[in-house]
């Protein structure tokens, strides 16, 4: 079900910036898997999936953060964040999978407009570029940022901006399509429009701050840009 906020224009949008976990592909697994290795390691005891599920959304670096207890000592941090890193690179795509009907609407985005397409994501880039080309996603999308491509993460709108000035598009022909109010604040931050998805990873978040429009379901966006039964516009 579509639930509209604020109605989005959708002949004049350009542009499409998309979280990747719980947005474009269901990560989850894998991140926990690879959390419970990093505290194996440590001797630590191991976290529930949907605890650590719950602790998606920052970055690598507080992912890792939280499942420790938020800890003070910085060595310790940086050096279980390293084997994260190397757990998680080797183990991405164990069970990571695009979300059923994302593929449908990226290729019919691609073939029925001429709205360009790229990734936002607060993960690191290295494991997002590799997530897409895995995956199948990178075909579709002009460019693909990670969270350490630039000096700041969403909801700070570095990366949004770069992407809007790249394409040469102004914030109100662009849209931020996301699981958490991460991307919501991201676009609002950059004077963009906001998707929110309900069925990834943060969907409660979105109530905390809610997107201009939420959907159920990735097909439905084709509806909200006049996608579904038209021909390229």
């Amino acid at each position: 079900m579509i639930q509209t906020r604020r109605p989005i224009p959708a002949q004049q949008i350009k542009l499409l910036l998309w979280d990747l976990d719980g947005t474009l592909v269901d990560s989850e697994l894998d991140l926990a898997h690879s959390i419970n290795a990093m505290l194996r390691h440590l001797k630590r005891p191991e976290l529930p999936i949907e605890v650590v599920a719950s602790f998606i959304g920052d970055g690598a670096p507080m992912l890792v953060r939280r499942s420790l207890g938020d800890p003070q000592d910085e060595d310790f941090v940086q050096s279980a964040l390293e084997f994260f890193m190397h757990h998680y690179r080797e183990h991405k795509l164990d069970h990571t999978y695009v979300y059923p009907g994302v593929m449908d609407v990226l290729c019919a985005i691609r073939e029925n407009s001429d709205i360009r397409m790229a990734v936002l994501s607060n993960k690191p880039v290295g494991p997002s570029r590799g997530i897409c080309d895995g995956l199948n996603l990178s075909a579709y999308m002009t460019k693909i940022y990670g969270g350490n491509s630039f000096s700041t993460k969403k909801p700070d709108p570095q990366g949004a901006l770069a992407l809007l000035d790249e394409h040469g598009v102004r914030a109100e022909q662009a849209i931020m399509v996301g699981d958490s109010q991460n991307d919501v604040l991201t676009a609002d931050n950059a004077g963009m429009f906001s998707i929110g998805v309900t069925y990834g990873l943060s969907p409660e978040s979105l109530k905390v701050h809610p997107p201009d429009v939420l959907i159920d379901h990735p097909k439905e966006l084709l509806e909200l840009l006049g996608l579904a039964t038209h021909p390229k516009r």
